[in-house]
């Protein structure tokens, strides 16, 4: 008996892993031992939205045309009207209210979406109407 710890045979197999568990390999070869069980679910799959087709009907029914409200041609025009008696270019103006040049053109071309905030930065001294 005292030889018998010498002569032990290790085996070194690599430890399974959760992949490996999920593998079509391991899956095939559980369901031919008999260790799987497959149930059909009743309604599995059914968490789908079937509405997409409705929808897409409703959009190409649509004629309305959504337009934003852009800023007034009068107010594009007695902006740019105080910016000039002023002696400003558009450049000077962006500057003196931390706004980008692009920002004026597009409230004197009358492009810009309102914005009180933007609007109301320098106040009555250069949004204002010019006197007349």
């Amino acid at each position: 008996m005292s030889g018998d710890w010498q002569t032990q045979q290790t085996v070194l197999t690599k430890k399974a892993t959760s992949k490996d568990r999920r593998g079509t390999s391991a899956v095939n070869r559980a369901s031919r031992s008999g260790n799987v069980d497959v149930d059909k679910k009743y309604g599995g799959g059914g968490n789908q939205q079937k509405t997409g087709q409705k929808n897409t009907a409703v959009l190409d029914r649509e004629t309305e045309e959504l337009k934003h409200e852009a800023v007034s041609k009068d107010f594009s025009k007695h902006l740019r009207e105080a910016r000039t008696n002023k002696g400003w270019t558009q450049k000077d103006m962006a500057q003196k209210i931390n706004e980008k040049p692009q920002v004026i053109q597009e409230y004197e071309t009358g492009k810009a979406l309102p914005n009180n905030q933007v609007q109301s930065k320098n106040g009555a001294n250069s949004w204002s109407a010019p006197e007349r």
